[in-house]
């Protein structure tokens, strides 16, 4: 075996035959060394786990060929859970009134009680609403589905056991993006654990407080298939999935508020390995970011065990992101624990034609569709394509625009509505007005003429959101603001000449081959003109004087 300091010199080869911009990222290494001296090396950066691996080989070793075919680091895989808590207007099996936020225990009967003798009814309202999120995924749905009791004891949990779905769920298969689904099922919501302390969690608590509005709430959970390989990934999956979820209209899909949780099955292969590793799960991660940073922890303590010799055990987290820890709350759960069996309350599910059509009909085109239409048909940019699809209200005034574009490109409207007006609206926030869609095409028409400059089509649409104004018109904003482009080039040629004389080191520079030393003298015209100046003329008149053109 080779020594521990050629393994160090190793990697310092490793190392140096490493991208600049790899090197300064890798923080900590590790190498694994098969056979000695190796001559054939290959290096692997892993943003994700927070630990690179260099693994080298000799070309005469047996496993080279293979390596160099595959990933040679371990792998983070895992697939997320997605609960999404549905809007419909009484819990899944009674019909106490679903309300977020009223008087604990206000909301309560017999049957979400658990009263001896009390009977579930399946809400029709729910079951329409999970068929729609089945279909919008291009699941199958099953012409008949069953509900289970899973048995556990738990204070949030009053009957001993939760109706839901085990073998034979509402719906099998289908796509949402890369990801594939493993399966959709409707469950009932567990009451709401408030944990008095300085912790607010169960462990250090003096005392726990359980409000039983939540409990028998109607919940779609979504499971995937291990498909997700990057906590950057899985974040930006399960944001699609809420904009999937929302265009749908069947839940609001707040994680603050519990509408949406997300949980992720964290498991590392070692490069070569046909099976996946111990899975553990991370649970309830109330945002998209901490969805991203538990992920990112657990793969990094997943992988530091296995390389220090360890094992894997099955277990549930909780990921605290204030520490970024990762503290266990229970271990070896397998589906036999929960003892399922059929719900002998209920008859089994077995949605009619006439509920598959309605859901179909009340379909409308999703995020994934919409963006690829406005690539596709529009020419649009992946960047702003994305914006526009997974942003439903920007996209719908995209659409209204579109309608009144009157020869204004899609591509110009596109990033005005991306761009611009979406910044606006984050700068006034909800005071802010709306505006006519038919007003911001005319900003841009006016951009695009050359008639305002960009930065003043900026001013003019402010001038519109504004609450505390009260001009509606972007023609009028125009003439009241004195914000007309300088068209007169003879007036334009003098301020420049004017700015030049008055930036003569500048001057010099740009002639000596240094562009960048031109902004002084763009910025001395934009004084002059208030940013009446098209910065593209602008430019090139500088250039003209200058003898550069």
């Amino acid at each position: 075996m080779i020594s521990e300091e050629e393994c160090r010199e190793a990697a310092e080869l490793a190392l140096d035959q490493l991208p600049l911009w790899v090197r300064e990222k890798i923080g900590n290494v590790a190498v694994i060394v098969e056979d000695s001296h190796p001559r054939h090396l290959m290096g692997i950066y892993d943003p994700v786990g927070g630990v690179q691996r260099i693994v080298i080989f000799r070309d005469t070793h047996p496993n080279a060929a293979e390596v160099r075919k595959t990933v040679l680091h371990e792998i983070g895989h895992y697939f997320g859970m997605g609960e999404e808590q549905l809007q419909a207007r009484t819990k899944m099996f009674c019909g106490c009134e679903l309300s977020f936020g009223d008087r604990p225990n206000t909301h309560t009967c017999p049957v979400c009680l658990a009263h001896p003798g009390v009977l579930p009814v399946i809400n029709e309202q729910a079951v329409r609403y999970a068929l729609q999120i089945a279909l919008a995924l291009e699941s199958e749905v099953a012409p008949r589905s069953i509900f289970h009791r899973k048995n556990y004891f738990y204070p949030d949990n009053p009957k001993g056991y939760q109706i839901s779905q085990y073998d034979i769920p509402l719906a099998r298969g289908g796509w949402l993006g890369d990801v594939r689904i493993h399966r959709v099922h409707l469950e009932e919501d567990a009451a709401k654990l408030t944990h008095v302390g300085e912790s607010g969690r169960i462990h250090g608590s003096a005392t726990s407080l359980v409000d039983f509005n939540r409990g028998g709430t109607p919940l779609v959970e979504i499971v995937t298939e291990p498909d997700l390989r990057d906590p950057a990934e899985a974040r930006e999956w399960a944001q699609l999935l809420r904009t999937t979820v929302k265009q749908l209209g069947v839940s609001d899909v707040n994680m603050e508020e519990g509408s949406l949780r997300c949980d992720a099955n964290v498991s590392v292969r070692r490069a070569g390995a046909e099976q996946l590793g111990t899975k553990t799960e991370l649970k309830n991660m109330n945002s998209f970011r901490f969805l991203e940073r538990g992920i990112a922890a657990e793969l990094e303590r997943q992988t530091a065990l296995l390389e220090a010799g360890g094992q894997v055990e099955q277990e549930t987290f909780h990921f605290d992101p204030r520490t970024a820890s990762l503290t266990p709350l229970r271990s070896k759960e397998y589906a036999h624990d929960y003892r399922y069996f059929p719900e002998p309350d209920l008859v089994p599910l077995a949605p009619t034609e006439e509920m598959l059509r309605h859901a179909r009909e009340a379909l409308p085109e999703l995020p994934a569709e919409r963006r690829e239409r406005y690539e596709a048909e529009l020419g649009l940019p992946e960047v702003t394509a994305r914006q526009l699809a997974f942003d439903a209200q920007l996209g719908d005034f995209f659409e209204r625009a579109l309608a009144v574009a009157d020869g204004v490109e899609p591509g110009v409207l596109a990033n005005w509505v991306a761009g611009e007006l979406s910044a606006a609206q984050r700068h006034f926030g909800p005071d802010g007005r709306e505006v006519d869609p038919a007003h911001l095409v005319a900003v841009a028409r006016m951009v695009v003429e050359k008639r305002i400059t960009h930065a003043s089509g900026r001013e003019v649409l402010h001038t519109l959101i504004d609450p505390g104004s009260s001009v509606g018109d972007p023609e009028e904003i125009v003439k009241a603001r004195q914000l007309a482009a300088v068209s007169d080039a003879s007036e334009l040629e003098a301020i420049v000449e004017r700015a030049i004389e008055a930036e003569p080191a500048a001057a010099e520079k740009v002639k000596a081959g240094n562009p960048k030393a031109i902004g002084p003298i763009v910025g001395a015209v934009m004084r002059e003109t208030n940013g009446r100046a098209d910065g593209g003329e602008v430019m090139r008149l500088i250039r003209e004087q200058l003898g550069l053109d």
